[in-house]
């Protein structure tokens, strides 16, 4: 199996600042894809849980915003050097804009696909 590079981001949005997250989140994913190298780019907002259900049972929906939104991003390569050249092109980018919309800098972990 040929292994990729990848990294997934956690968004911490704030509650008010939902909608221009997701219309930025959309810009960017556009973008992203069109990296060199780029195998995916995924994103996803914390909609449930499976705290307090029984296993085996659906996940249970989340009923109250405390703190922030969270959002999850998936992106993935075919090398680490394409990675570093696309997440310098998206530092330039996006940064600025998607801090404004955070409670906290968003987290990055990376690493091969094993």
């Amino acid at each position: 199996m040929e292994q990729t590079f990848a990294e997934i981001k956690l968004f911490q949005v704030k509650p008010e600042k939902l909608e221009q997250f997701e219309a930025l989140a959309a810009a960017m994913a556009k973008e992203q894809k069109n990296q060199e190298g780029c195998i995916a780019i995924k994103y996803m907002k914390r909609f449930y849980t499976i705290d307090g259900i029984e296993l085996g049972e659906a996940p249970r929906e989340l009923s109250k915003i405390v703190k922030c939104v969270k959002y999850y991003s998936y992106w993935e390569f075919d090398s680490k050097e394409h990675y570093g050249k696309a997440i310098k092109c998206f530092f330039d980018t996006y940064n600025k804009e998607l801090q404004k919309l955070l409670i906290a800098p968003f987290d990055i972990s990376c690493g091969y696909s094993i």
